[in-house]
C-alpha cells in the first residue's frame, strides 16, 4: 500500500463533509501523518493528543468540528468523544474488519446514540473506516469544490470520496439497519 493513501482517507473525507471545519482533533500515537494532510486545510486548527481516555477527558465540550481517531472504541471513549464534538461534527475512526461482524455492530449500535449517520468507507488498502457524522451525509453532503482544490493529493479527489462508501451487498445485507445512511 502506498503511505500517502491512509492518512488521505482518514482527513480529507470528513473535512471535505463538514460545512465549515475550523477545529479538529486528532487522537493517534503517530498522528504526524494525519497533521500533514490536515496542513492542507488553512482553515483548521489541529490538536493532537495520544491514544488515552485521561487526555480525552481533559478536552472541553463541543470544541471540535472534526474528530479523527485511531483509539479504542468502547462505549466511554465514544461518549467522550461525543462530548468533545460539536452539534454538526463528524468522526472517522478505525475499526475491524467488516468481516468481524459482531465487533462492528457493538461498535455501531454505540455510534448510533451520537450520530445521525454512520457509514464505512474504503481506505483504499483493503481496509475500512467509519464515518459518523451528527448533521452531514458525506456523499449527499460532499464539498466537491474543496474536494477538488486540495493541492499536493496523490489518491484523494471527489470521485475517490464517493466510491469510498460503495459497499458490496453481502456487506449491505449483514449490517442492515445497523448501518445509518
Amino acid at each position: 500500500m502506498k503511505p500517502f493513501i491512509y492518512p488521505e482517507m482518514m482527513v480529507h473525507v470528513p473535512l471535505c463533509t463538514n460545512k465549515n471545519p475550523q477545529n479538529v482533533l486528532v487522537i493517534s500515537d503517530d498522528a504526524k501523518p494525519f497533521i500533514d494532510e490536515l496542513n492542507r486545510h488553512s482553515e483548521v486548527e489541529v490538536k493532537e493528543i495520544e491514544t488515552s481516555i485521561d487526555a480525552l477527558r481533559n478536552e472541553a465540550d463541543a470544541s471540535y468540528d472534526v474528530l479523527i481517531s485511531e483509539m479504542a472504541d468502547d462505549a466511554a471513549v465514544l461518549a467522550h468523544i461525543n462530548r468533545v464534538l460539536k452539534a454538526d461534527a463528524q468522526l472517522v475512526i478505525t475499526h475491524p474488519s467488516l468481516d468481524d461482524v459482531d465487533a462492528n455492530k457493538s461498535l455501531m449500535q454505540i455510534l448510533g446514540k451520537y450520530f445521525k449517520i454512520i457509514m464505512p468507507y474504503n481506505l483504499g488498502n483493503g481496509k475500512t473506516a467509519l464515518l459518523a457524522s451528527k448533521e452531514y451525509h458525506p456523499t449527499a453532503d460532499i464539498i466537491l469544490q474543496r474536494a477538488d482544490m486540495i493541492d499536493g493529493l496523490s489518491y484523494y479527489n471527489s470521485d475517490i470520496h464517493v466510491a469510498a462508501f460503495a459497499m458490496p451487498n453481502y456487506i449491505r445485507k449483514e449490517y442492515l439497519g445497523i448501518i445509518k445512511n
